[in-house]
């Protein structure tokens, strides 16, 4: 592969474009194991990081997120370096965790498209609403999606659980949701439940793989 600042994952199948969420990089403890867990299930991943990421890792800088545009741009720079890596037949899918995944439904709902044949977006842990702001839902482009997005959720994320998402069925009709019982934002279940992050990653990741692989 070209140097494009990705990491790879796995060395056959559709591939997905996964990024990071809005505090921590593209190789932090959970994008490693998500994207262990998706390429043992028979899949590509390639992970990269958004600008302002980039920056931090250089000099070490805490740096709020880049805004909207700026990162949909980078990302559809990291989906053109890999659909140049795997070439025009293989299946490619966008996702992310939290921002990642919401700027990955972006792309969904905008002719990235078309432009690079994407078959889907798989997003972990959606931001629907800052916590405790259910007055500001982040969902207004669900309707203008061009392909399937699938998310999956802890069933007691604070940025949308799943009592909350029940009553806003209405802006949900174009969207999946895989609920993982007991997990919160970044799929860490109640102790009752006998589970584990790394459990919940799991499965995630194979309710994922299963969509790419058709």
């Amino acid at each position: 592969m070209k140097d494009s600042g990705l990491i790879s994952n796995g060395e056959t199948g559709p591939a997905l474009v996964l990024a990071h969420g809005a505090g921590a990089p593209m190789d932090s403890l959970f994008m490693e194991r998500l994207a262990v867990a998706i390429a043992r299930e028979g899949c590509r991943v390639f992970r990269f990081e958004f600008p302002y990421m980039q920056k931090r890792r250089g000099d070490g800088r805490k740096r709020p997120p880049d805004r909207m545009p700026a990162l949909e741009a980078a990302f559809c720079e990291a989906v053109a370096d890999v659909r140049d890596e795997i070439g025009p037949k293989t299946p490619l899918f966008v996702g992310g965790k939290s921002m990642g995944g919401r700027v990955a439904s972006l792309l969904c709902a905008s002719r990235a498209v078309a432009a690079f044949d994407l078959r889907g977006g798989l997003v972990f842990g959606y931001p629907f609403h800052p916590p405790g702001r259910n007055d500001n839902w982040r969902t207004d482009h669900f309707a203008q999606l061009q392909c399937p997005l699938t998310i999956f959720q802890g069933t007691r994320d604070p940025f949308g659980r799943q009592q909350e998402l029940a009553e806003q069925s209405g802006m949900l009709q174009q969207v999946q949701i895989h609920w993982l019982a007991g997990g919160e934002h970044d799929f860490k279940p109640l102790k009752a439940t006998g589970r584990v992050q790394a459990e919940l990653i799991a499965e995630a990741a194979a309710g994922a793989a299963r969509i790419m692989l058709g």
